[in-house]
């Protein structure tokens, strides 16, 4: 909790006044028992109306005091508990972003969404709480034993009687509520990460018919979270009636002992008013220990998880490697042996991968399904580092660049086409937020989607829904091309970014590329599109099975000659077809 709380510092000021407002209303509180008594004593019993209205002079005068000290405690309670979530959730935020792809992995998204969401708040809520009710509860405990053994040592100690058996109770309590709810918030980010992939994939749930089974999934992660959380709140339902089992025996014990104490003139009914007052105070104090143990406990599970993603490991490079360089590196691509496998998987995803790419050149990269396509290209800029072997940029291992520097000389175009909610201007800008309006146009011209943009009711200050909602799949894969194409990178990494396009706008697409002097990697199923690329990189479950121009592989790969002759058979059935 140290790490989580410590958000809290700058705010060291507000929380210092709150608390000392907060010490007011108590002191109030606990003086309020002793004047009672003394209008008892002296005014009541002796009929000096005088003592009565003094004394309830400076009562009334308390109560305004205390009620002026809530009113501005509440102001400051407020403003630090929520200046302090909104830095934890921009520092949860801003630490995610330095994740390393192995560090990030570790965490599912929906467990993140409910750390910055749900955690945050409830160590928000705890915060203001403590700042406002729940340190008076067990300051209010201590302060009315200590009143009570002022007033009167005798009846006193009856108040503490159960004190050992309570201190007892509430430890095990508290350790058993941590426990529980820790479970439960892992238990909401299994209901967060059910509702976020039926969100995201709602077409493909619809088109399927499988809102029935959607639901019913749905059903079974919010049963598991219905259950823990009436295990856990059951359980927290027992501290109270105990704790007010155990104080009520003991005010019993006050009044039965105080009655008899008065009785024979050894206690004033003054006294015996104001030890009840604080026995009173104390049993409504240990009340509020029920909702205190559970906002301590859920606030400690929460603060953990987030303690998690704050400590984790991140991509120091991003921040140390000081100023972007000038000039772009060199396009020169080189794998030396590289194999790789992801964290606590021992099957290579890549096995002794070696090629060159000359600056200016275009790679074609070809294979099956998993057979390590995606993760290659995601080596070059240091997304995930190589397991064995070297890879090298400019003559140099990418180990060695500065971070910036390297990711700053690459163009990628993922195979799922990302786009964010904004304008089609702002999208384009994600490529390099300092490019001038005439620079995106021609970025958007070169990958084929100007004249599309142009067909838009508002052109360029066109909303994109979420993830490109409003656009069909070819239009988001030309405009993740032409947001790569605006940093005017070396290396232009072409993740599966054409197959959504036609033939006619492929082709217009490549011609307009020739012109671009960046080295290209480019992931395609076409032979049609690896035939114009200088080199065509074959791979095979993780290991190159074939390396060189689209002639040299029709002579020297079977596995080649197989792809280009099953496409253009199914070229020629589809010409048959079409000319039927």
């Amino acid at each position: 909790m140290r790490t989580v709380f410590s958000r809290a510092l700058p705010y060291k000021w507000p929380i210092a006044i709150a608390l000392c407002l907060m010490l007011i209303e108590l002191s109030v509180e606990l003086i309020q028992p002793l004047l009672i008594a003394k209008i008892i004593d002296d005014g009541i019993v002796t009929g000096d109306v005088d003592v009565i209205w003094t004394f309830g002079g400076v009562m009334m005068l308390l109560a305004f005091v205390a009620f002026s000290s809530g009113v501005i405690n509440s102001y400051f309670a407020a403003h630090a508990a929520q200046s302090f979530a909104f830095d934890l959730r921009k520092a949860l935020f801003r630490q995610v972003q330095t994740f390393s792809m192995a560090t990030f992995l570790r965490f599912p998204t929906a467990g993140l969404i409910t750390r910055l969401t749900s955690d945050v708040t409830m160590v928000q809520n705890v915060l203001f709480m403590s700042l406002r009710i729940m340190l008076r509860a067990p300051l209010t405990v201590i302060g009315s034993l200590v009143m009570a053994f002022v007033v009167s040592p005798r009846l006193a100690l009856y108040l503490v009687i159960g004190a050992p058996v309570l201190l007892v109770f509430l430890y095990f309590m508290g350790r058993t509520g941590v426990k529980l709810f820790s479970r439960i918030q892992k238990r909401l980010d299994g209901v967060n990460r059910v509702i976020q992939e039926n969100l995201q994939a709602v077409r493909l749930v619809k088109a399927y018919l499988r809102g029935i089974y959607e639901a019913s999934r749905f059903s079974k992660v919010a049963d598991m979270l219905r259950n823990d959380t009436v295990k856990a709140m059951r359980l927290m339902e027992l501290i109270l009636p105990i704790l007010l089992f155990i104080m009520n025996i003991s005010l019993m014990a006050v009044l039965w002992f105080g009655a008899i104490e008065v009785r024979d003139g050894g206690a004033k009914v003054g006294e015996l008013v104001a030890v009840v007052n604080y026995a009173m105070r104390l049993t409504g104090a240990f009340s509020m220990f029920a909702f205190i143990i559970v906002a301590f406990s859920r606030a400690k599970a929460s603060s953990e998880r987030m303690e998690e993603v704050l400590l984790a490991d991140e991509d120091l490079e991003i921040h140390n490697s000081g100023k972007l360089q000038t000039r772009k590196l060199e396009g020169d691509l080189r794998f030396e042996n590289v194999s790789f496998n992801y964290p606590g998987k021992p099957e290579p995803i890549l096995d002794n991968v070696s090629f060159h790419v000359l600056p200016g050149e275009k790679l074609a990269i070809m294979g099956a399904t998993g057979s390590g396509k995606s993760t290659l290209l995601n080596l070059i800029p240091r997304i995930f580092e190589a397991t064995e072997g070297n890879v090298f940029v400019s003559g140099k291992e990418v180990k060695e660049w500065p971070l910036k520097d390297l990711r700053d000389t690459i163009g990628l175009v993922p195979q799922q086409s990302i786009l964010f909610t904004g304008s089609i201007l702002e999208n384009l800008s994600w490529g390099d937020t300092e490019a001038y309006d005439d620079e995106l146009i021609e970025a958007a011209k070169k990958a084929q989607i100007h004249d599309s943009i142009d067909l838009f009711p508002k052109k360029y200050e066109t909303r994109v829904g979420q993830k490109g909602v409003n656009l069909s799949g070819g239009q988001k894969q030309r405009l993740s091309i032409a947001r790569a194409l605006v940093r005017k990178p070396s290396i232009l990494i072409l993740d599966d970014s054409t197959s959504a396009l036609d033939v006619k706008t492929e082709l217009e697409l490549w011609d307009a590329l020739e012109k671009e002097d960046a080295t290209m990697l480019v992931v395609t199923q076409k032979i049609s599109t690896a035939k114009g690329a200088d080199k065509i990189l074959l791979l095979d479950e993780g290991r190159v099975v074939g390396y060189g121009t689209h002639n040299d592989l029709l002579r020297q790969s079977e596995l080649y000659q197989r792809i280009e002759k099953s496409q253009t058979e199914g070229e020629v059935e589809a010409n048959a077809t079409r000319d039927s």
